[in-house]
């Protein structure tokens, strides 16, 4: 007979470039309480999608991360497929954008923006 395991979940991280990048950004806006907010949604060619605002306050069902000074807000559908992913800034030929390297997804389309699980 086997027992229970048990399970802590790899919190979601941030990137130095990606904390650098949102240092920049609150500086740029004069607002110190400016966060990244990262959420999933239905949709884009794999079945899932990343998307990415700014906010201020988080809801009081909202995972907070703070690194730093800076923070990111994910709210409790979100973070489940998030878990233990990494969100990080990218510049190149493509422009300049916060990426996420999720381990859950299973599938990811050629952008990389949207996923399967």
């Amino acid at each position: 007979m086997s027992g229970a395991e048990s399970f802590a979940p790899t919190p979601l991280l941030l990137t130095d470039a990606a904390v650098r990048r949102l240092r920049a950004l609150a500086v740029e806006e004069g607002n110190p309480e400016l966060k990244l907010r990262v959420f999933v949604t239905g949709g884009g060619c794999s079945g899932f999608q990343y998307g990415f605002d700014f906010a201020e306050e988080a809801a009081a069902d909202d995972t907070v991360i703070d690194i730093d000074d800076v923070g990111m807000v994910v709210d409790p559908l979100s973070y489940q497929y998030l878990v233990g992913s990494t969100v990080d800034f990218e510049e190149g030929l493509a422009g300049a954008r916060f990426v996420i390297k999720n381990p859950n997804a299973t599938s990811t389309c050629g952008c990389g923006s949207s996923f399967m699980v």
